[in-house]
């Protein structure tokens, strides 16, 4: 197998649907990754434990519930201007660096629904304006 980084995502959904890879196998990968190459500063929040968890609960794919989709088990982000609930939401802006929502926005829930697996909030301007991110 290639490594699990160089895979599309509908090829480690299926690799975890066969059971090649675990999701928990796959978050460990990318916290890996995001560890030893994050110096650009993509991630503004990682959600480690959280994606950890997450990965933990995911039932095994012989027992999956009807309707689970093929992105089942494979690890993303989530921009920061999606509100997440219980994870810092700062919307790239220093006046929300503490603001911790207590729902989820639409976008956040469908990927959840979806299976996926997030391993936090990556960086974006402010407000999501300009269309660019730059780092401080």
């Amino acid at each position: 197998m290639a490594e699990l980084h160089d895979l599309t995502a509908l090829e480690q959904g299926a690799a975890v649907a066969a059971g090649e890879v675990s999701s928990a196998e796959l978050v460990e990968h990318y916290l890996d990754r995001i560890e030893r190459l994050d110096d650009v500063g993509a991630f503004v929040t990682v959600t480690a434990e959280q994606a950890r968890e997450r990965a933990r609960s995911l039932t095994p794919i012989d027992r999956a519930a009807p309707g689970d989709g093929p992105l089942r088990g494979v690890p993303t982000a989530i921009k920061d201007l999606n509100l997440t609930a219980g994870v810092r939401t700062t919307f790239g802006s220093a006046a929300y660096d503490d603001f911790v929502p207590e729902v989820s926005d639409g976008v956040v829930l469908s990927m959840e629904a979806a299976g996926l697996v997030s391993l936090g909030k990556t960086a974006t301007p402010e407000f999501g304006s300009p269309c660019y991110t730059e780092p401080d």
